[in-house]
């Protein structure tokens, strides 16, 4: 394991102070400028703003929410409570009240730190649900004059009440750190909670410490590194690349304005790394597909006879490649590749990683192919982030590689993933029953079906998604999603199978995909019920079905399909917020649909 020195996340933070205190540690980016916050300004930022926190009555071992897109403020917080012995709790800033109410109230929050108006109205309209809450602190007060200021403090202010407070207290910080170990819990990160209410997974500064270690090892982490910050960070993966590996390595993080201007920022900053999950990869591979059909002609043609050419030699590392090879994809890179990876803002990256969630292997492929080095991870809330990750130099298709430094994995009853070694979680905050059913001699019960490969992992599917159909056949529908998902037309795709006569699947088009289709075809539409509704949108993914399913082994074809009218959407508690599918719900909602699919009347048009 790379040896990392014995010091707990915030330790490290006013190591990196005194040591390079004149370094760049973050930019964020407001009104168009990027703005240097170097490692001395962090770590004094940090240090105010938990002595702050102090000075309102949060004491040590408290818990503090934090509901906020990404912005250098989240880490302030977060770091800054854990300089004064106390525990930051991440929130999803897309989830609506009632899911804020729940995370803060179960996670015992005594202080909120919100974005904006519109995360503290969240709050505000389910307060009398939060007793242990005492105060909200605001990062952008604009428009909460005639709020309680009894109530509501500026993020400013707290940092202001601080610095007074280090004055009386100079030593108060000192004595935390001296006496934080690697024991101590330091962030609590909540579950998604596809199948149930979200659960609040303890995470050590050992955990964190040994996920730093694998992250640097795996991905060849060092202080040259640059990475933007847009995913969650109250998701554990974004935690790993903007909190952990940083700090520890020493590397720049930057944020940008918004997560809407995720590609704009991707194009200035060309980062060396680069985290998307799987429906990031699945959006910019759609808009290169818009960019092509827009571009139509010679370059159209001159870019599939690029595909054509390089695919073959897509997963293999230079040093195994061929002079014709390198010559080939010198070629596509120079004439045509080099331009769609600016496009994307992915010319510069030494590693991008894919994780979170399946992802389907023509996307994959497809990035490879284009020249970005794509490597898939597979990791846990409950692992502190990256569990298995592939190498550069060993990218088995549809693997996600071996287990990081650190960490162990076998193979249990039913090919249940386990995993053990420092990065697995202490325990679920106040919840010893689910804490027992997966944590178990020393190893983590993934509920993940996996086999092993040339010492590789490839994942299966979830346990209790394994479909059994009425002919007694088992079916995995992760693979036969993704293999449906490879397609820039589909978004979304959700398998029916489980005791029934064959697999369907209810799918959502790509609006902004299929509707620069329906414009290039000259088919008229007004919204997306109208575009779903078209006789030849149903033609051009009955055909993408077709494609998909001459990939599939003859069991697990899709023999017919749905298209919904509607988007899925989070506020309607079809997905998480971080978009996984709620399938027991979708299945309660869409139950007329899934059994006219079933019926021996000609009710659903065949795939």
């Amino acid at each position: 394991m790379h040896q990392l020195p014995d010091l707990t996340l915030p330790q490290m933070l006013r190591e990196n102070a005194r040591r390079m205190p004149d370094r760049l540690a973050l930019r964020q980016k407001d009104f168009g400028i990027w703005l240097p916050i170097t490692w001395a300004e962090y770590e004094r930022r940090a240090r105010h703003f938990g002595l702050g926190l102090r000075a309102l009555g949060l004491a040590g071992g408290g818990h503090l929410g934090i509901l906020s897109e990404n912005r250098a403020d989240w880490v302030v917080a977060q770091l800054g409570v854990g300089m004064v012995g106390a525990v930051a709790v991440g929130v999803y800033a897309t989830s609506p009240a009632n899911e804020v109410a729940y995370v803060l109230g179960h996670a015992q929050v005594e202080i909120v730190v919100c974005e904006d108006q519109e995360q503290t109205d969240k709050v505000l309209e389910r307060l009398q649900e939060l007793p242990l809450l005492k105060r909200i602190v605001v990062i952008d007060p604009k428009g909460l004059r005639g709020y309680r200021p009894d109530l509501i403090v500026s993020f400013a202010d707290v940092v202001r009440l601080g610095a007074g407070h280090e004055a009386g207290n100079p030593d108060l910080v000192e004595s935390c750190l001296a006496a934080q170990t690697q024991g101590d819990i330091g962030l609590m990160v909540y579950t998604s909670g596809s199948t149930g209410k979200p659960k609040g997974a303890m995470l050590s500064y050992r955990n964190m410490r040994a996920q730093a270690a694998a992250t640097i090892e795996r991905l060849g982490y060092d202080e040259t590194t640059t990475n933007l910050s847009y995913l969650p960070l109250c998701h554990v993966a974004e935690q790993m690349l903007t909190t952990m590996a940083p700090i520890y390595s020493g590397s720049c993080v930057s944020f940008g304005e918004s997560i809407r201007t995720v590609q704009e920022d991707l194009r200035e900053i060309a980062p060396s790394l680069f985290l998307g999950v799987p429906r990031i990869w699945e959006k910019l591979h759609a808009g290169i597909h818009i960019k092509l059909m827009e571009a139509g002609g010679w370059r159209r043609r001159l870019f599939e006879a690029g595909l054509r050419a390089c695919e073959p030699f897509a997963t293999k590392p230079n040093s195994a490649r061929s002079l014709r090879d390198k010559a080939v994809a010198a070629f596509f890179h120079v004439v045509i590749f080099r331009a769609l990876q600016n496009f994307i803002g992915l010319r510069k990256a030494k590693v991008a990683l894919t994780g979170a969630a399946p992802i389907p292997p023509r996307i994959v492929q497809f990035f490879r192919t284009l020249g970005v080095p794509l490597l898939e991870v597979y990791g846990l809330t409950e692992t502190s982030g990256m569990a298995t990750g592939q190498r550069r130099e060993h990218m088995l298709p549809g693997a996600v590689g071996e287990a990081v430094a650190g960490a162990e994995v076998a193979l249990g009853d039913q090919g249940e993933l386990l995993i053990r070694g420092d990065i697995v979680f202490e325990g679920y905050f106040r919840n010893p029953e689910a804490t027992q059913a997966v944590l178990r001699e020393g190893w983590l019960h993934t509920g993940d079906v996996a086999t092993l490969e040339a010492g590789q992992v490839r994942i299966v599917d979830r346990l209790k998604d394994i479909m059994i159909t009425a002919g007694g056949k088992n079916l995995s529908p992760s693979e036969i999603e993704n293999t449906v998902k490879g397609s820039a037309f589909i978004k979304e795709c959700i398998v029916v199978a489980d005791g029934r006569r064959y697999p369907s699947a209810l799918i959502q088009i790509d609006a902004e995909t299929v509707g620069k289709w329906a414009e290039e075809n000259r088919i008229a539409f007004t919204h997306f019920r109208s575009l779903a509704e078209h006789g030849r949108v149903r033609d051009l993914v009955a055909a993408e079905i077709e494609r998909a399913n001459s990939q599939l082994a003859p069991v697990a074809q899709l023999k017919r399909f749905h298209l919904l009218v509607k988007e899925l959407d989070h506020d309607d508690d079809e997905v998480t917020a971080t978009m996984k599918v709620r399938r027991a719900n979708i299945a309660q909602k869409y139950a007329s649909e899934i059994e006219a699919l079933y019926k021996p009347e000609r009710q659903a048009e065949p795939a």
